[in-house]
């Protein structure tokens, strides 16, 4: 991972103590929340490593529901998430973990209500900065620091060229694209980060492209 500037190394404005296990573990279940779409009946959240072993000292277990409320790492309403939760009749659940993962700053959030469900797992990385790198158990390293868009597809060719087409038209340049699949010919999930702000309607007509299933866009900036 490489920092653009000093200020990804201090970390953002936000509620301590850390801005690895608090700000980074707002940023993950922030993140859930957003690909989730709305606010859930359920939030399962599971600690690993460092986190499962520090998290009541760093606050990281209020900080990942407020990212899950959808509060940004800087809202002083951070320190109170586990009661606003509860008062808005969304149910936390929260385990540690002692399987060993490759970051030991882990989290996997599942979030559900009785229409859907997405599992995400994350890492903190350090200055609050973050990684995803399962969405629903398809494999990717995302930031989400630029615009990021999101392709459930059918796996199968051309499906690549028709998404970069549309994008081409709109004159929208394309920083890092990753694909990650269940199985051969099953369904797969494209991550595209965005030099610029992809349009509801450039998101409309990548929907409309045969073979794909849902899109959507995510930013934390």
């Amino acid at each position: 991972m490489k920092y653009k500037s000093v200020f990804d190394i201090i970390g953002p404005i936000m509620v301590g103590p850390s801005s690895s296990h608090t700000a980074g573990a707002a940023r993950i279940g922030r993140v859930a929340r957003k690909l989730f779409g709305k606010q859930p009946k359920r939030a399962e959240i599971t600690f690993y490593g460092s986190f499962a072993k520090t998290y009541k000292g760093h606050g990281s277990d209020v900080a990942t529901v407020a990212g899950i409320l959808d509060f940004d790492t800087s809202d002083l309403r951070l320190k109170n998430s586990l009661v606003i939760a509860e008062k808005a009749g969304m149910e936390v659940s929260l385990t540690t973990s002692e399987i060993l993962t490759e970051h030991p700053n882990t989290a996997r959030i599942k979030l559900s209500d009785d229409q859907a469900t997405i599992e995400v797992v994350g890492v903190s990385i350090g200055g609050g900065k973050i990684e995803v790198l399962e969405v629903n158990g398809f494999t990717l390293q995302l930031g989400f620091d630029s615009p990021t868009m999101l392709v459930l597809h059918e796996d199968r060719f051309g499906m690549i060229a028709a998404v970069a087409k549309v994008l081409t038209q709109h004159r929208i340049n394309v920083g890092l694209m990753e694909v990650s699949r269940h199985d051969r010919g099953s369904r797969a999930l494209m991550a595209i980060e965005t030099d610029a702000p992809v349009s509801v309607e450039v998101l409309e007509e990548i929907r409309q492209i045969p073979y794909v299933f849902d899109v959507s866009l995510l930013s934390l900036n």
